[in-house]
């Protein structure tokens, strides 16, 4: 997206009027960070200086350079010595533990990050062979799939598919936010869970949602989760970004060492 096309795309979202909450710097971080959400500012791209995106938006310039500073907090931006600003290509990297069940929601919350999720598909149908053998049901046993590009404080960090049986949760599940909260709520919050990990490498589309690079190493995580009564509650394939967890797990060395 170059300049001119950024300037019209902030300019018809608005900025300004008394429906929109909020100062008017956080109007603009936040039309940005929706930009890089969305793909249309991709990792590296160059934003215009200060003083000309705030005479193009007829801003101030304290405006922008507030948006700025706080984008780069939140690791969305980044500046380059002698360059300019730029959309961040890099992200903090983050510890998993690989023993604890919780949802990315909660996990993000816990390390005072703000979670959001974009769906880029959701359906209920008839579950696949495979979906029928992992979570236990006939045939025609309703299901919900729901794909979606997970974030932190707007930046992208995981593609994740989820599968639940319809009887757990409803065909109205929205899928914004926490799914263990919406099972939460339905009295059906699973308790354990068996993960499988295997390194991969991003295809084009994903790497574009990512803001990564077509073939950037990822972290394909396979969750079966269970109710307390063992039933499956979710089947779960999630594509994490390589450059930003880091799994770990504590070990314990039994009595029968030697």
């Amino acid at each position: 997206m170059d300049r001119t096309s950024l300037v019209a795309e902030l300019n018809r979202r608005g900025l300004r009027g008394e429906a929109l909450a909020g100062p008017l710097y956080k109007r603009l971080a936040q039309a940005l960070t929706s930009l890089i959400q969305e793909g249309l500012l991709k990792a590296g791209t160059a934003l215009p200086g200060e003083r000309d995106l705030a005479e193009a938006l007829k801003l101030g310039r304290v405006t922008v350079r507030t948006a700025y500073r706080d984008l780069m907090a939140a690791g969305a931006l980044e500046s380059r010595h002698g360059s300019g600003t730029f959309v961040s290509g890099k992200v903090e990297r983050m510890e998993q533990s690989l023993w604890r069940l919780s949802s990315f929601s909660a996990d993000m919350r816990s390390r005072g990050r703000l979670p959001a999720a974009r769906i880029l598909s959701r359906e209920v149908n008839t579950p696949s062979p495979e979906e029928s053998f992992l979570l236990g049901l006939g045939g025609d046993e309703p299901v919900l799939r729901l794909d979606r590009l997970r974030l932190a404080d707007g930046l992208p960090l995981a593609i994740e598919r989820a599968v639940v049986p319809v009887k757990f949760l409803g065909e109205n599940a929205g899928g914004e936010g926490s799914l263990y909260d919406a099972l939460a709520a339905s009295g059906h919050r699973p308790v354990r869970a068996l993960q499988r990990l295997t390194a991969v490498t991003l295809d084009a589309s994903y790497a574009a949602m990512l803001n990564v690079k077509t073939g950037a190493p990822a972290l394909l995580i396979e969750r079966v989760s269970r109710l307390e009564d063992q039933r499956v509650v979710e089947y779960t394939r999630s594509h994490y970004r390589g450059d930003a967890y880091d799994f770990v797990a504590e070990l314990r060395i039994g009595d029968d060492h030697e």
